[in-house]
């Protein structure tokens, strides 16, 4: 079943789709830039040990987005 959540919402190993970006500015269009579109699959790889950033595999590559960035982008999770 997959459910509308924040990409900030999935734990190490679990993936999810791109729905939507709520971001704006610079840091939307940096997203954009890393190919975090509608439709992108994207998974959890890690936390940081204080738990903020997490680390995503987006497109072949790996990424760290804040918490408070991550709120900004709704996902459709796969379980």
């Amino acid at each position: 079943m997959n459910r509308e959540a924040c990409l900030n919402e999935i734990e190490p190993g679990q993936t999810a789709v791109v729905k939507e970006l709520l971001s704006d500015g610079s840091i939307r269009r940096r997203l954009l830039d890393i190919g975090l579109v509608e439709g992108t699959l994207v998974e959890c790889v890690g936390r940081s040990p204080g738990g903020d950033p997490s680390a995503y595999l987006i497109r072949g590559a790996v990424i760290a987005i804040r918490s408070e960035d991550s709120t900004r982008i709704t996902i459709h999770e796969q379980r």
